[in-house]
């Protein structure tokens, strides 16, 4: 198993990370929050030019073919920019749909694929167990529910404002009742859980990224800041406290790229669980060494302070993947002990002589 980059797979992400950074994310993503989605939108057509949406989707439908490794460390940059919009759902949806046709249901991926590999349209959803909004139902070209019954539908558009949500910019809204019945079943349900578990994986890329984004912005600040005529990063406690962030955002980097790798829930569970807490940490660091002016909407950091903790919660708070981690671990531990029985009988039935 390749933990490193290969130098192909560093240069796509390098490449992303120009093109974000030379636009003017923090404008489009205090455009979205107001309703305004042409900015993001125009945004979201740059990165699709990369390929990065291509990388959800197999090649008979437009795709690149569905390249996770690649697709993870793209999300890690959407989260370090802030990047706004359903970009996690739309991936989301990509896997549901890629699933649904692998099961022999291919309408609705031949459907709605190219137009989602191309970038032409962003898509959300909502899944058994995930919660009742959809984010950025609004926005989105179209909104997908899966009912706990299997029934996969094209919802309307929602009709009331959005809910209100610690970030601005995550508009959540619930679905509208009925709509266009595109497939029904047990493959249904199936196709749900890996659309569920994309889009953990892809918020715990994005996590990593915006903890990422949030320890820079606060390193730069305490070189910056003086107190007592001295840079505040020069204080034993405030290099601790940044170190301490590094610490837990490199810890969840293998851990991330070690779920690309295997797309084992319990690595999924994992990652998620640990960038999220990273995350929220490096955000909760921010503010503290930012001090009151880390409060300001005027300041782009609040951008970021504001996504730490829904980006934590959002497709598996703590405790859910706490749970899905020790899930995983009970059942290794039960198939394991299965295996050394099976090789421990084994071993007895050949020590015993077979005739007199």
């Amino acid at each position: 198993m390749r933990f490193l980059p290969t130098d192909e797979q560093a240069d796509f992400a390098r490449t992303l990370r120009s093109l974000l950074g030379s636009a003017d994310v923090p404008a489009a993503v205090r455009a979205w929050s107001g309703g305004a989605f042409e900015p993001g939108r125009a945004l979201w057509a740059e990165v699709a030019r990369t390929g990065l949406p291509a990388l959800a989707v197999p090649e008979a439908y437009g795709g690149l073919g569905v390249l996770v490794p690649e697709l993870c460390l793209g999300f890690v940059e959407l989260g370090r920019a802030g990047v706004p919009g359903p970009v996690v759902e739309t991936a989301a949806v990509a896997a549901l749909l890629t699933e649904l046709a692998e099961r022999g249901e291919g309408g609705p991926a031949g459907r709605f694929l190219p137009a989602l590999a191309s970038g032409g349209a962003t898509a959300t959803l909502t899944v058994p167990g995930g919660g009742p909004y959809a984010l950025d139902a609004d926005a989105a070209a179209y909104c997908f529910t899966v009912s706990e019954a299997g029934e996969l539908r094209l919802a309307p558009a929602p009709d009331g404002p959005p809910a209100r949500s610690t970030d601005p910019a995550r508009r959540l809204s619930r679905p509208g009742p009925g709509g266009e019945l595109l497939a029904a079943g047990p493959r249904v349900t199936a196709a749900a859980g890996a659309a569920a578990l994309r889009a953990r994986l892809l918020t715990a890329a994005q996590c990593l990224g915006a903890g990422e984004a949030l320890l820079a912005r606060t390193v730069a600040y305490a070189k910056q800041r003086t107190q007592f005529g001295t840079p505040i990063g020069a204080f034993q406690a405030v290099k601790h406290r940044l170190a301490d962030t590094l610490l837990g955002l490199e810890f969840a980097r293998p851990l991330v790229r070690a779920a690309a790798l295997t797309l084992d829930p319990g690595d999924v569970a994992a990652a998620k669980l640990t960038a999220g807490e990273s995350c929220y940490r490096a955000a909760m660091s921010a503010l503290q060494l930012h001090g009151a002016v880390g409060y300001t909407e005027e300041l782009d950091l609040s951008l970021w302070l504001r996504k730490a903790r829904p980006l934590r919660d959002a497709w598996g708070a703590p405790a859910a993947c706490r749970a899905d981690v020790l899930r995983a671990r009970d059942a290794r531990a039960a198939a394991m002990g299965a295996d050394i029985g099976e090789l421990s009988g084994a071993a007895a039935r050949a020590a015993v002589p077979s005739g007199p």
